[in-house]
C-alpha cells in the first residue's frame, strides 16, 4: 500500500508540474498574442473602400472606378428575413454568445487534431469572421484562431451586437469584386435590399463562404445547392420560416445575372481622364474612397459627340473602299455555333462595330455570321452597299469581320473598323469649361486620347492666329497684301518657295479674301512682314507654350505641333471676346457622405474689361499634357498702341474671377467677323446648312493630307475636330478639312447649337467703319491715322546680310 501511495504522490506532483508548466506557457502565448493584438476601437471609424463615381453635369452617371463594388448599408437597411438568412448560415446564437461559441471551437481544434484537413467547419461566430476581416489572415493555425477568439472578446466588449452585424454586411466579400451585400444584391439581381424576394435573400446568404467558386453566375448549381439544402432548410429548423415559405423558395430557379451600374452616358475618354485628375489632386487611392466627381460634360452634347465621330469616320472610310477582313480561321465542318462563337473571345466591340465570324455565304449574295454572344445573324446581299459588292463577294467561312446593325428592325450591315481616326473638343468660350470629349473612335480599341495627347499640325487653321499678331501690327480685314511667288534664303543656301494649295497666284488682295480662301502666299508674308519672334510671343496669349510654335516662317502653314483641346482653347479667345480661358473639367467633388470637398470656381471671359494678362495662370497636366499652356510675355511692340480704357463693371458674384486678357477685343472683332465669312462664301461653306449667322471657322490640311481640321464657333462654343491616321500615313486624295473634318464638326454642333441664341459679334467701342481698298470695314481708331497702302516693295526676298533660318 507504502508503494502505491508513493506512486500516487509523485504522478500529483509531476501532474501539478506539468500543469504549472502548462499555465505558464498558455499565459505566455496569451501575453504574446494579446500584446500584438491591434484596438479595435479602429473598427468604429473604419473607412470602407467604395468606388468612385463620374457624373456628366446633369447628374447622368458616366463612369464607376474602383476596385471594389460597395454600396455600405446600416442595419435599419437590412430587412429582418436577409438578417435571418445570414444568423441562420452563419452563426444562429450571434445574439445570444459573447462573441465566442465555445462548442463550435471545441469541434473545430478536434477536427484539426484528428484529420488532415486543413480547413475544417465550425468555431467561427460572426464576430471572429470580423476580426479576421478587419485584421487577420487567412492562416489556418492554433495560434491565429487564439488571435481571432481575443480579438472577438475586444470586440464585443467595445461594439454592439448591430455594429457588429453591420461590419460583417459591409466588409465580406461576395465574388464578382462586390464587397459588401448591398453591392451583391445589385450585381447579382439589380435590386435594393428591401426589393429582394426570399430565394434571392438565401442565394446572397450562401455567398460568403465560397464567394469565387460557389457564387450563382460562376457556379449556380452549386449555389442553388447551398441556397436549398443549407440556407433555406436552416432557415425552416431555425423557424425563421415555415417549411413552406422555405419550399416556395427552393422551387424559384436561380436567375442571377451581372449587373453592372447603369452608365448613361458614353464617355471613356472623359472618364480617364477625371481619374487621372482626381488622382493629381486627392492621391492614388482616391478611386477607393468614396467620391462623387461631377464634370462639366454636358450629356446630350457629348452623346452628339460620339456620334459624329463614328458616323464621320465610317463615312470617310467608306469613300475608300472595303480593305478586307480582320482574320481568318480554320473551321472545321462540323463546328457548331458555340465553338464559332469561341474565336471570338477577347475582341472587344468597337463604337456598335461587333466582331462576328462568317459561318456560310449564300447564293442569293447573303452571309450568315456569328456573334460573340452565339446569336446568328443574316447579313442580305444589300448589307455591304457602300462596297458595291454584296457580302459574299467579300468574304467567306471562317472570316472575322465587323457587323452592326441598321435602321431597321433586325437589319444587319457589314462594315469594318476605320483606319482614320478623330478627336472632337467643344468648350464653353466664356468659362472654357468642357462640354464634350471625344478621343479616337472606340477607347475600347485604342486608349489612346487623341485630344490630349496627339500633337498633329494644324495646317490652316492656324492663319486666324497669324492675321490676328498681323492686325496688332496695324493691319485690318481691307490691307492688301500680295499674293505671289516669293523665294526665301536660309544660312546655309537652301531655299524655300512657298506655294499655294493647288498652285496659282492671285496678286494683290485684302486680307479677308485671302483667309475666306486660304491663301498660303499672304500668311507667309503676314509673318516675314511681322517679325516671327514678335509673332510668336503674340500668339503665345492665346494659351500656347511658346516653345512649340516654330521659329521660322514655316510657322504661318501651321506647322507647329498642337494638341486639338489646345487649338479649341485658342478659337474660345476669338469667340469669347479676347479673353484666355483655362479649360476645365472637374466642377465639384463630394465624399461619401454627400459633404463637398471641392468647387471649381473659373475665371470667366470678361468682352468689356480692358488691359493685358499679367502673371501665368496655373496649368492643369492631365495625361502629361497641360490642359492650359502657361502663358507666355505680353506681345511685344503693343505698348505704344493705344488701348481703349473702359472700367470692369464689378462682378455679381463677389467670387468671380475675370480671365487674363489675351489679345484686343476688337482684334477679335475682326477676326470672328472674318471667320463668318469663310462659311458662307469660303472653304467651309458646308456649315451654312446650320442656318446660322454667328457659325465661323476655318478648316486646315497638311501636306498629303496627313491631317484634316475644322476649329470654329456658334453660339457660346468653341469646336475642334482633327481627322488623321495614327501612323501618320496620308488620309487619301482631297481629303481636306472641309471634307472629311467639316462634316463631323457640323453634325455635332447641329445638337449644340439646337434651341441656343444666336452669337452677336458687335464692334467694341473703340472701332470706326470706313470704306478701305473698296470694302467697308470695322477698323480700330488708331489705325486711321496710319492707314496707307501695303508697301509690296517690302515683300521681296530678302538680302544674303538677312538670311534666317527657315525650318
Amino acid at each position: 500500500m507504502t508503494r502505491l501511495r508513493r506512486w500516487l504522490r509523485w504522478i500529483l506532483v509531476v501532474f501539478l508540474i506539468l500543469a504549472l508548466i502548462g499555465a505558464a506557457a498558455a499565459g505566455g502565448l496569451y501575453y504574446a498574442i494579446s500584446s500584438k493584438l491591434p484596438d479595435v476601437q479602429t473598427l468604429r471609424d473604419v473607412e470602407m473602400q467604395e468606388p468612385m463615381y463620374v457624373y456628366a453635369a446633369d447628374g447622368k452617371l458616366m463612369a464607376v472606378f474602383g476596385e471594389t463594388r460597395r454600396t455600405p448599408i446600416t442595419m435599419k437597411d437590412v430587412p429582418e428575413r436577409l438578417k435571418q438568412a445570414f444568423l441562420a448560415t452563419e452563426d444562429a446564437r450571434f445574439y445570444e454568445h459573447g462573441g465566442v461559441d465555445y462548442k463550435g471551437i471545441a469541434r473545430a481544434v478536434w477536427l484539426l487534431a484528428t484529420t488532415s484537413d486543413r480547413r475544417v467547419p465550425g468555431g467561427s461566430t460572426i464576430t471572429q469572421q470580423v476580426a479576421r476581416q478587419f485584421f487577420l489572415s487567412s492562416e489556418y493555425s492554433y495560434t491565429r484562431k487564439l488571435a481571432e477568439i481575443l480579438l472577438a472578446r475586444k470586440i464585443e466588449a467595445e461594439l454592439s451586437k448591430d455594429e457588429i452585424f453591420e461590419l460583417y454586411l459591409n466588409k465580406s466579400f461576395f465574388g464578382n469584386r462586390a464587397y459588401g451585400v448591398a453591392a451583391a444584391a445589385q450585381l447579382y439581381y439589380g435590386k435594393s435590399l428591401d426589393q429582394l424576394d426570399l430565394d434571392e435573400m438565401a442565394s446572397l446568404a450562401g455567398i460568403p463562404k465560397f464567394p469565387s467558386s460557389g457564387n450563382p453566375i460562376s457556379n449556380p448549381e452549386r449555389a442553388q445547392q447551398r441556397r436549398d439544402n443549407y440556407v433555406l432548410q436552416r432557415m425552416a429548423d431555425l423557424r425563421f420560416i415555415s417549411q413552406a415559405e422555405a419550399d416556395a423558395a427552393k422551387a424559384v430557379p436561380m436567375h442571377a445575372t451581372v449587373h453592372e451600374p447603369p452608365v448613361q452616358v458614353d464617355a471613356p475618354y472623359v472618364a480617364e481622364l477625371v481619374r487621372q485628375e482626381m488622382i493629381a489632386r486627392f492621391g492614388g487611392d482616391v478611386v477607393n474612397k468614396g467620391y462623387h466627381v461631377t464634370t462639366t460634360i454636358n450629356a446630350e452634347l457629348q452623346t452628339a459627340a460620339n456620334l459624329a465621330v463614328r458616323d464621320g469616320l465610317l463615312l470617310y472610310d467608306h469613300r475608300h473602299g472595303w480593305h478586307g477582313v480582320e482574320k481568318q480561321v480554320a473551321l472545321g465542318a462540323g463546328d457548331d455555333v458555340a465553338t464559332l462563337a469561341g474565336h471570338l473571345s477577347g475582341i472587344s466591340a468597337q463604337s456598335g462595330l461587333l466582331p462576328a465570324i462568317i459561318a456560310a455565304t449564300a447564293a442569293d449574295g447573303s452571309a450568315t455570321a456569328v456573334l460573340a454572344n452565339r446569336t446568328e445573324v443574316t447579313l442580305p446581299a444589300a448589307a455591304a452597299r457602300w462596297t458595291n459588292k454584296t457580302p459574299a463577294k467579300l468574304v467567306q467561312r471562317g472570316d472575322i469581320v465587323r457587323v452592326r446593325v441598321g435602321e431597321k428592325e433586325g437589319q444587319w450591315l457589314l462594315d469594318q473598323i476605320p483606319r482614320g481616326q478623330s478627336a472632337l473638343v467643344s468648350v464653353d468660350a466664356n468659362s472654357g469649361a468642357l462640354k464634350a470629349l471625344v478621343g479616337g473612335f472606340s477607347y475600347s480599341g485604342n486608349k489612346f486620347n487623341r485630344a490630349t495627347q496627339a500633337r498633329r499640325q494644324p495646317g490652316s487653321s492656324f492663319k486666324p492666329f497669324i492675321y490676328a499678331a498681323a492686325f496688332d501690327k496695324g493691319y485690318n480685314p481691307a490691307s492688301i497684301v500680295l499674293d505671289a511667288p516669293v523665294v526665301f534664303r536660309d544660312r546655309r543656301g537652301k531655299t524655300w518657295s512657298p506655294q499655294n494649295d493647288g498652285g496659282g497666284f492671285r496678286g494683290p488682295m485684302r486680307l479677308r479674301e485671302a483667309l475666306v480662301q486660304s491663301r498660303n502666299l499672304v500668311s507667309v508674308r503676314l509673318l516675314d512682314g511681322m517679325g516671327v519672334d514678335y509673332a510668336r510671343k503674340y500668339i503665345s496669349e492665346f494659351g500656347f507654350a511658346e516653345a512649340e510654335l516654330p521659329p521660322n516662317l514655316s510657322m504661318s502653314l501651321g506647322t507647329a505641333s498642337l494638341t486639338p483641346l489646345s487649338v479649341a482653347r485658342g478659337y474660345a479667345v476669338f469667340a469669347n471676346g479676347g479673353s484666355r480661358v483655362d479649360t476645365w473639367l472637374i466642377d465639384r467633388v463630394s465624399d461619401r457622405d454627400g459633404v463637398e470637398v471641392f468647387k471649381e470656381n473659373p475665371a470667366l471671359a470678361c468682352r468689356d474689361c480692358a488691359g493685358t494678362s499679367h502673371g501665368q495662370p496655373a496649368n492643369a497636366v492631365v495625361d502629361g499634357f497641360n490642359f492650359g499652356a502657361a502663358a507666355a510675355p505680353a506681345p511685344a511692340g503693343t505698348a505704344a498702341t493705344p488701348q481703349p480704357t473702359v472700367e470692369a463693371p464689378a462682378p455679381v458674384n463677389p467670387d468671380a474671377r475675370t480671365a487674363p486678357r489675351a489679345i484686343d477685343a476688337r482684334t477679335a472683332y475682326q477676326l470672328v467677323s472674318m471667320m463668318r465669312d469663310v462659311v458662307q462664301r469660303g472653304t467651309g461653306t458646308a456649315a451654312k446648312v446650320l442656318g446660322r449667322e454667328d457659325v465661323g471657322g476655318k478648316t486646315g490640311s497638311t501636306n498629303d493630307h496627313r491631317d484634316a481640321w475644322f476649329s470654329g464657333f456658334g453660339g457660346p462654343y468653341a469646336t475642334t475636330v482633327w481627322v488623321g491616321r495614327d501612323d501618320f500615313r496620308s488620309l487619301g486624295y482631297r481629303e481636306y478639312g472641309g471634307k472629311a473634318a467639316l462634316p463631323i464638326w457640323i453634325d455635332y454642333m447641329r445638337t449644340a447649337l439646337k434651341d441656343t441664341p444666336i452669337a452677336q459679334n458687335d464692334p467694341p467701342s473703340g472701332m470706326v467703319q470706313a470704306s478701305l481698298n473698296g470694302a467697308t470695314e470695322w477698323v480700330k481708331v488708331e489705325d486711321m491715322d496710319r492707314l496707307q497702302d501695303y508697301d509690296l516693295n517690302l515683300q521681296t526676298p530678302q538680302a544674303d546680310a538677312a538670311a534666317f533660318d527657315i525650318f
